[in-house]
């Protein structure tokens, strides 16, 4: 092994070089220039978040039209739960090394290698390496359908290829005052439900809604939706400009009705303004009480009745965790789901990993299938760390 320190910007121009589908043969053919790497894979996980898809090094012997890899209780699982990396011997002498690949707090999957031999500077390396593989992925996929493919181990109707283009590219973002994640389910099916959020320097903006119908017709009407709040939100719009903008885009096109919450959360003082339109009230967990948040209700998007929305206001304290969901986590068999046991028993983990448990336990109770979208989107709210340290329960990583 020739060994030596990551170079990253050599990594990197490496990546630039190469087509945008051979990201993993870039980070291959450096673990095997500096430690005689053999085996190398990057595993993700399939749209339904039941599945590992492995997608192989060209040159390795690993097939990139294995079976996918059932995720539940496997040894993946733990590493993308936990965050950890995980060392264990493989079948002819050597280890097998399996490395979180993480990009603030998206978990995009795992890098797996086979080594003859790891040290800790070896598996530090590796870390490293996954590290940027996180990076150079997140750019390439921009540019191939390789990872939307691979994803792909059902049948994905229009309506929900439709629907997924509208959520945004990660799931979950880290950042210094707050953590979020969010899901969606069933994810090769199709109700209305969307999320969103974007950071900019001052605000977190984040919406949730529910665009009635289904199949296709309810996928238009929530790209409608989406696409006026964007619109709004990216014109500098407050969450009352952006639900009035939403409404007068619905009405004027005659396209529906859809349900809606819209928070903006200064990160400077966590006080969130929000609007609620016709939505389920979310739920918060504070000093280990789980509640409802008391707000008023407004019309839905799209009514034809005159409606005004009413701009509200909620204090988020450090430690708080905020819980926003759609009707389908809460109506037909999914009400058979104590909700605010789920958040209290799953309270010490990641948000990612939170809204798993959550929307297994919905699953679960329906038996693997939904009339309905069931959405939901975590909030950690850690407060201002700039500010002097306030005490805050740990959270899983």
């Amino acid at each position: 092994m020739e060994g030596g320190d990551l170079e990253l910007g050599e990594l990197l121009a490496a990546a630039e070089a190469a087509p945008p589908s051979e990201s993993v043969d870039v980070v291959a053919h450096d673990l095997r220039k500096r430690f005689g790497a053999e085996q190398v894979s990057f595993l993700f996980v399939d749209l339904i978040g039941q599945r590992l898809v492995r997608l192989a090094a060209t040159d390795s012997e690993a097939a990139d039209n294995a079976e996918p890899i059932d995720l539940q209780g496997s040894v993946y699982d733990g590493v993308l739960q936990s965050q950890r990396q995980h060392v264990e011997p493989d079948d002819e002498g050597g280890e097998r090394v399996i490395t979180p690949v993480t990009n603030r707090g998206d978990c995009i999957g795992v890098l797996e290698v086979t080594l003859q031999t790891a040290d800790d500077t070896v598996r530090r390396q590796v870390r490293e390496a996954a590290h940027a593989l996180a990076y150079i992925i997140v750019t390439d996929r921009r540019f191939t359908d390789l990872y939307h493919l691979g994803r792909r181990t059902t049948v994905t109707s229009l309506a929900a290829e439709i629907q997924h283009q509208l959520l945004p590219s990660s799931s979950c973002c880290e950042a210094d005052q707050f953590t979020l994640a969010a899901g969606l389910v069933p994810a090769d099916d199709i109700g209305g439900d969307t999320y969103d959020y974007t950071l900019d320097h001052g605000t977190l903006h984040l919406s949730i809604t529910d665009a009635m119908g289904h199949d296709t017709d309810s996928a238009l009407l929530a790209t409608l939706l989406v696409g006026a709040l964007r619109q709004a939100r990216r014109s500098g719009c407050d969450a009352l400009k952006q639900a009035r903008h939403a409404h007068e885009a619905l009405l004027s096109h005659n396209h529906g009705l859809a349900t809606g919450q819209l928070l903006c959360v200064d990160l400077e003082t966590g006080l969130c303004e929000l609007v609620n339109a016709g939505h389920p009230r979310p739920l918060r967990l504070r000093d280990g009480i789980v509640e409802e948040v008391e707000l008023a209700v407004n019309l839905p998007f799209g009514v034809t009745a005159p409606t005004t929305y009413r701009l509200q206001e909620l204090q988020l304290l450090p430690g708080d965790r905020l819980i926003l969901l759609t009707d389908g986590m809460q109506e037909r068999g999914a009400a058979a789901v104590d909700l605010a046991s789920v958040i209290l028993d799953t309270r010490a983990l990641h948000p990612r990993e939170a809204v798993r448990s959550l929307t297994a336990a919905v699953l679960k109770v329906c038996h693997g299938s939904l009339q309905d979208d069931a959405t939901v989107l975590i909030l950690d709210w850690h407060g201002n760390r700039r500010r002097p340290a306030e005490k805050r329960p740990d959270r899983q990583r």
